[in-house]
């Protein structure tokens, strides 16, 4: 049984704060009143990372599926986050959820990344907390967000950037006619899923070596299958990465912001992943080539394993 966000939240003293644990680890995220935060507005501080109020967490303007961050009438191309969830949870999805307010880490990264790229920013609304069997019900919430953007924005670019169960919606939901390209954090690929959709697409994976929720090995098999069937494929292993990209929050982050800026053409891609995207079906399928590029830290370079 997979429960990609391993969360736990218990109530606190004070009617109005609340402490959520993340797993095992020391961090901690605090969602408080007005004494949280140091402007005395009602707000939250998250891994770190103050909001001002709570409508920064609600993200901005709401279209049926989709909950903009940035978006600009003449946006040319457009990046959707898409957070994890549960293997099975039919109860509402919210904003606050501990897996939604992870992906919020990376919401800064990317306007600076896409700055100057007139790009439209994102994120998808599930109704739904888990993905719940053949119903697959993220993957057709992102479908669904997807037809709202091209009637929003136009036939304009998408690179779906998701983690965890919102990477195996990113990978099921690829073969919408505007998806580009795919970066796919600690997804959760299994073994039966299909991969044909991303048949012309481009498609990177970061997976931490430390993951025990989702299993990197099941991220390489996907990819190699996901090549042979017609997909430009790079994988990139973070080193000391756990499941929910708290160690080296920072790589992740700035890593995921900067390749989905390339993949929409906005920069260069790193060499060794470019590389990567432009081996053959064949190859992966022989020794998975490509597939186990290592994460530079901040300021080191490119190495590859694989």
């Amino acid at each position: 049984m997979i429960v990609p966000d391993g969360f736990e939240s218990r109530q606190c003293s004070g009617a109005d704060h609340w402490l959520t644990g993340i797993g095992r680890t020391s961090a901690e995220a605090v969602i408080g009143d007005a004494d949280s935060v140091s402007s005395g507005r009602p707000g939250l501080i998250v891994l770190g990372l103050i909001l001002d109020s709570y409508d920064d967490l609600r993200g901005g303007p709401v279209t049926g599926r989709l909950r903009w961050w940035r978006r600009d009438e003449a946006a040319r191309a457009a990046v959707l986050v898409l957070h994890g969830g549960q293997e099975a949870n039919t109860r509402t999805a919210r904003p606050w959820q501990p897996a939604a307010l992870r992906m919020q880490g990376f919401r800064w990264p990317l306007a600076r990344a896409t700055g100057g790229g007139a790009v439209a920013l994102g994120t998808v609304r599930y109704r739904y907390r888990g993905w719940n069997g053949e119903r697959a019900d993220p993957a057709q919430d992102v479908r669904e967000a997807l037809d709202e953007l091209a009637a929003q924005l136009g036939p304009v670019p998408v690179v779906l950037l998701g983690h965890s169960m919102g990477g195996r919606a990113a990978l099921r939901a690829a073969g919408h006619p505007r998806v580009t390209a795919v970066v796919a954090l600690a997804p959760w690929c299994p073994g039966g899923d299909p991969c044909g959709q991303l048949a012309g697409r481009r498609l990177v994976t970061l997976h931490g070596d430390h993951d025990r929720v989702t299993d990197p090995a099941d991220t390489v098999r996907f990819a190699v299958r996901a090549r042979a069937a017609g997909a430009a494929v790079a994988g990139i292993t973070v080193a000391g990465g756990d499941h929910a990209m708290l160690r080296r929050a920072r790589d992740w982050q700035r890593a995921a912001a900067a390749l989905a800026a390339a993949l929409l053409d906005l920069g260069p891609l790193p060499g060794p992943v470019a590389e990567a995207l432009a081996l053959p079906g064949a190859v992966a399928q022989a020794d998975a080539a490509g597939l186990g590029l290592l994460l530079p830290r901040a300021g080191g370079g490119w190495t590859p394993t694989g």
